[in-house]
This record gives structure tokens, C-alpha cells and sequence, in this order.
């Protein structure tokens, strides 16, 4: 996870559209930077409010229901486990292309030495050929001064060019001998990650049995469809109530600095909406309703990918949608990515439109990964915004 910015957070949440403007001589440069500080000191407490809004949340949920808790520490293990699968995983392919390239590289030296030997070759039996002997001989065995002047020309030329091509030659094999030991501690740094892999990986099976032990034994307290539903009814309405608390937090945020222009150079992006029926999905699979929001029945591990660019001001467990990101974009505009199994981003964290805010939990039936967008905290219809081509 990239570390939370405090600094940047609170403006974003203020600039509301997202949309920089125009870029600003360099008097209005630091006007805003001016600006930006002193909404930067009013407003440092934002982001500890949300943190202290999650834990209230979460206390709420954990007296109404003692599982919750339960089910939330797992979440978060499993979330923990999962994330450490995946760095290693990034790690394992990174050690792998350095170990590939580094192959490459003696492949490529190893060729090189060999046309060096067949060149010093040909040099040494052109010296043979041509004085069969040494300078000495030369001196002795004719008495047409040019020609010895001009034999001992091209001696003098094959030794200096024989000595300069063997220096290259013992030079390049020592590099090799660098790259060979180089390959050596790549191969054992890569086979040090793989054990750390596998180990990761057991631990994370580990978690995920002793979760899915939790949420049959949570499933199993409910002895009708009755109470099923009015348990599902719950978790909307603690959803609405975190969203509109979150919404009043961000709304403070707003009132109290005023937006400031974005650094020269920085990205536009579109307003959400402007972008109605054209927003990426945020992962793919099989879709269909649920609740306020839709289901994407997307394989574990797949990448759920925020639809906008934007700012999150939730990630954590919420009874019912699992490990919960919520993402801002301005103008009343939020997204939210339920039933994740771990998260990648969290609070105070920009996220581009198209980057990973989470992975899926496995899918249970139709159950999947989890997407709901909201303006003004009520929910509208994720389809009608998203792209047709999914």
C-alpha cells in the first residue's frame, strides 16, 4: 500500500470537481500554495475524523452483534495474508525478469568472448606468417633497409594489437565472472522468495478456512428468510448511514477552504458526470442486482479497479460488503467496491481511474465483488453509468 498523504487529502475532498484549472503565472503559483497550506492547517484533523467515524461504525456494529466482530478481524487477516501473497508475487516476477536479463546479458558477453578468441587467433597466426621469428631475425636476415623498416612497422603493430586484444579479453572475462556470480545470488534470491511464497500462501489458505468457518457459523443463526432479509436490510441502512456521514464530513471539509488550482502539468479528468454510460467496469464476470448496487461474479484475486479518479475516504470491514473501499470523486459523486479480500488502498490515498483499489474474495454462488455508485448519498443506477461493453 502507498503511504497515506495528510497533506494532499484534505483538497481533495475540498476541490470537489477534481478538474484542475487553467495553469497560473507564477505570483498565482504561490498565492495558491499559500492558499493550500493554510487549508492544510484548518483542516489536518479531516482524515483522524473519518478514522474515528470508522471505529464508531465499527463499535456500533460490534454491539449490535457480537459475530461482526469476529467476522471483522478475520476480514482483515485475511486481507493482510492475501496482500502479502500478492507483494511476493510482484516480488517473484520482478527477481525473475532480473535473473532473464542477466542471462541475457552473458549470453551476449559469452558470444562476444568467442569472436574476441577467433580475432586474437587470427592475429597471433598473421604475426606467425609474417615474421616467423623475432625482430632480431628481421635485423639479420635482410640488408634492404626499407623493408626491415617496414617489417618491424607491422611487428610492432600485431604485438601492440595482440597485447590491447588480450587486455579486452581478460577484461571481458572478469565482467563475465561478475555476471555469472551476479546470476548466482539472482537464483538464490529468487528461490528465497519462492519459500516465502509458499509460506505466505499457507498462511493465507489458513485464514481463508478459519473465514469461511465464521460466515457459516454467522449464516446459520438465521432460521427463516425473514430474518435473512431483515439482516440484509440492516446492512443497507448502516451503509446509508455511513455514506451520509462520511458525505457531512466531506461537505465540512468543503466549506472551510476554498479550492485552489492544480500544480502545472497535472492531468485533467472529466467530472463523473460527464462520464454517464461511459465509466469502465470495475472488474469483470457475470453481472446481476443486488441491493443498491450490482454483483460481479469476478474469479479470486481478480483486480477491482476504481471507475474514476478519486479520493477514498473509506476502506475497512462493513457488515455485509466484507472489506469495503469507498472512493470520492467530487461533486457528490461516490463509488463503492464491496466484498473485496484485501484492500490496496486506504484512507487519503488518490486513486487514478483504472487502478487497483482491491482483489475479489472468492465467489460464493452469485455472490462476488460487490459495486454501488451514489451522488448526493443516494444510490443511482450503476448500469446506466457504466460502460456497455463489459
Amino acid at each position: 500500500m502507498r503511504p497515506r498523504p495528510r497533506l494532499a487529502f484534505i483538497l481533495a475532498l475540498a476541490a470537489a470537481s477534481l478538474s484542475p484549472t487553467p495553469p497560473a503565472l507564477a505570483a498565482q503559483d504561490a498565492k495558491a500554495r499559500t492558499q493550500q497550506e493554510e487549508t492544510r492547517q484548518k483542516l489536518e484533523g479531516v482524515r483522524k475524523d473519518i478514522d474515528n467515524l470508522t471505529k464508531e461504525q465499527r463499535e456500533t456494529a460490534n454491539a449490535r452483534d457480537s459475530a461482526n466482530a469476529a467476522l471483522a478481524k478475520q476480514a482483515e487477516q485475511v486481507s493482510a495474508a492475501a496482500k502479502a501473497v500478492r507483494a511476493t508475487d510482484g516480488d517473484l516476477q520482478q527477481r525473475q525478469h532480473d535473473l532473464e536479463q542477466l542471462n541475457a546479458q552473458r549470453a551476449s558477453m559469452e558470444a562476444g568472448l568467442s569472436k574476441q578468441k577467433d580475432a586474437l587467433g587470427d592475429l597471433l597466426r598473421a604475426t606467425y606468417t609474417l615474421g616467423r621469428g623475432s625482430d632480431l631475425q628481421l635485423l639479420l636476415g635482410d640488408e634492404d633497409v626499407n623493408r626491415i623498416s617496414r617489417a618491424l612497422a607491422y611487428s610492432r603493430y600485431f604485438q601492440d594489437n595482440r597485447v590491447e586484444k588480450i587486455h579486452g579479453l581478460l577484461a571481458d572475462l572478469s565482467r563475465l565472472q561478475e555476471v555469472e556470480a551476479a546470476i548466482t545470488a539472482e537464483q538464490q534470491k529468487l528461490e528465497a522468495t519462492r519459500a516465502e511464497r509458499e509460506a505466505r500462501a499457507a498462511e493465507l489458505e489458513k485464514q481463508r478456512t478459519s473465514q469461511a468457518k465464521l460466515v457459516a457459523e454467522a449464516d446459520s443463526k438465521y432460521k427463516d428468510q425473514a430474518q435473512r432479509i431483515a439482516a440484509l436490510k440492516q446492512n443497507e441502512q448502516d451503509m446509508n448511514a455511513l455514506v451520509a456521514r462520511l458525505q457531512k464530513v466531506i461537505d465540512e471539509a468543503a466549506k472551510a477552504a476554498e479550492p485552489a488550482p492544480a500544480p502545472k502539468g497535472a492531468p485533467a479528468a472529466a467530472p463523473v458526470g460527464n462520464l454517464r454510460g461511459s465509466l469502465p467496469w470495475p472488474t469483470n464476470g457475470p453481472v446481476h442486482a443486488f441491493g443498491s448496487g450490482v454483483i460481479i461474479v469476478a474469479p479470486r484475486g481478480s483486480e477491482v479497479k476504481a471507475v474514476a479518479r478519486g479520493r477514498v475516504v473509506f476502506a475497512n470491514f462493513l457488515r455485509g460488503y466484507g472489506m469495503m473501499i469507498i472512493v470520492n470523486h467530487g461533486n457528490g459523486f461516490m463509488s463503492m467496491y464491496g466484498n473485496n479480500e484485501t484492500l490496496l488502498h486506504g484512507v487519503g490515498d488518490m486513486v487514478e481511474a483504472g487502478e487497483a483499489v482491491g482483489t475479489a474474495a472468492a465467489p460464493a454462488g452469485d455472490n462476488g465483488a460487490y459495486f454501488e455508485l451514489r451522488q448526493g448519498g443516494k444510490p443511482i443506477d450503476a448500469r446506466g453509468w457504466l460502460s456497455k461493453k463489459h
